[in-house]
């Protein structure tokens, strides 16, 4: 009897006490990561790198929201640093792109708005466009 004694009050023989004590993260770890954001119905690997790097290029062209849908779309991507490296690198450089240009358009609206004809004097009527049609003598009031 004293040899079926333990130190430990109600301990359960079946109870594997090595194992990890979150019995929830071998489910999570185990799930499959998709690169983009519709999951099974969305694209291949092979068919996401291409899309990815179609997208990148393009936003180069003069489309930058190309590059906030790109990183829309493969947005899992992004969250998961190791996952899909070819992919990773066309969204990290598209969501950089993104960030640019924002900023760049963000400071170019401020300063035309708050700025305005007191920022640059006797130059802003050849800067703004509401008057292009007095300039161009079409309005009559000439």
């Amino acid at each position: 009897m004293e040899a079926s004694r333990s130190d430990e009050p109600n301990q359960n023989p079946n109870i594997d006490r090595t194992s990890n004590p979150n019995p929830l993260s071998p489910i999570i770890s185990s799930a499959h990561v998709w690169p983009t954001i519709d999951g099974p119905l969305g694209l291949t690997e092979e068919a996401s790198v291409d899309y990815a790097r179609r997208f990148y290029k393009f936003g180069f062209a003069l489309l930058p929201w190309l590059w906030a849908v790109n990183c829309f779309y493969f947005w899992p991507v992004l969250r998961h640093s190791r996952a899909f490296p070819q992919i990773r690198n066309y969204v990290v450089r598209s969501a950089i792109g993104f960030s640019v240009f924002t900023a760049l358009l963000l400071s170019w609206a401020l300063t035309f708005s708050i700025g305005g004809e007191q920022l640059f004097g006797p130059v802003w009527d050849k800067l703004v466009m509401y008057n292009v049609a007095d300039r161009l003598g079409l309005s009559g009031l000439a």
